[in-house]
């Protein structure tokens, strides 16, 4: 099992002076964590980058680790120091990315899209926007470079992201559950309750936040008795698989969790800040 997380939190609030949010890294085996970047004290402007300020999505490909900030994406050493900076007209309100391949994928909640960063060639060069008609789901592509893109009327209010081989998984506040894009289609995977966080496929199911309970949740497809309901700390957000039977969890104010899937029970719980406004968003495997 991985012996350290990276973590990012976002704060509620205009007066970032003190604010215990930023970036963690979490060492597991010492049931601890430090902060590596706080808002109030990096190069980044947080103005107008929404209600909740800080990072958002993680992502690390080679040396590369890549951080999400509402509408621009960044990129750092591992030293955390900054390497790069990318913008788009249809990136924004941000939330949740992920990587497949040689591709850095990012939902734009406000746009009710997702686009596509080629980490070759440091460019976006795709988008897909979901669009929802009378229950049904519909997939319309566009230049993410040109004028001909959706407007900005955050219908389904997307949050999450995830990519494999089998395709793409979307999920978000107002799809009633994940979604499946195949390259062509959109179609419903799974149903899922009110305000889900971070659904992915996982085993023969689904895994997901479940915060209208305040639970991990994983649901077989075929077998009741795989079902997993698992009590979180406080809202819930950021999920990282550490292996086929551990994961960990953030939740509010700024914690992260460690469940064992197969005994369906909390491994440790860690507490990097009491700020009731500063909450975990994502989590990823710190390789370094």
């Amino acid at each position: 099992m991985p012996s350290r997380l990276i973590a990012t939190s976002v704060f509620q609030g205009a007066d970032l002076v003190g604010g215990e949010a930023g970036l963690f890294l979490l060492d597991l085996q010492k049931h601890s964590g430090k902060q590596a970047i706080r808002l109030d004290r990096c190069e980044i402007d947080w103005e107008r980058r929404g209600f909740e300020v800080g990072f958002r999505g993680i992502a690390i490909d080679g040396d590369a680790v890549y951080l999400m900030a509402g509408d621009e994406l960044f990129a750092y050493t591992p030293r955390f120091e900054l390497i790069g900076s990318w913008r788009n007209h249809y990136l924004k309100q941000c939330r949740e990315i992920c990587i497949h391949q040689r591709s850095l994928f990012l939902v734009s909640s406000a746009y009710d899209s997702i686009l596509r960063f080629d980490l070759d060639e440091h460019a976006f060069d795709w988008a897909l926007h979901a669009q929802m008609h009378q229950f049904r789901f519909k997939a319309k592509h566009f230049d993410p470079n040109g004028d001909d893109g959706p407007l900005p009327l955050n219908k389904l209010r997307l949050t999450d992201v995830f990519t494999n081989d089998n395709g793409m998984y979307i999920c978000g506040l107002n799809t009633n559950g994940m979604l499946h894009f195949s390259g062509k289609n959109i179609r419903m995977s799974v149903e899922l309750p009110p305000l889900p966080q971070n659904a992915r496929p996982f085993r023969n199911g689904v895994l997901f936040i479940d915060n209208e309970i305040r639970k991990l949740r994983y649901s077989g497809r075929e077998n009741d008795e795989e079902d997993r309901a698992l009590p979180l700390p406080g809202p819930g957000r950021g999920l990282c698989l550490l292996n086929e039977r551990a994961a960990a969890v953030g939740s509010a104010p700024s914690t992260i969790t460690l469940f064992d899937l197969q005994e369906n029970q909390q491994l440790l719980s860690v507490q990097l800040s009491k700020d009731d406004r500063s909450a975990i968003h994502s989590l990823a495997v710190w390789p370094f």
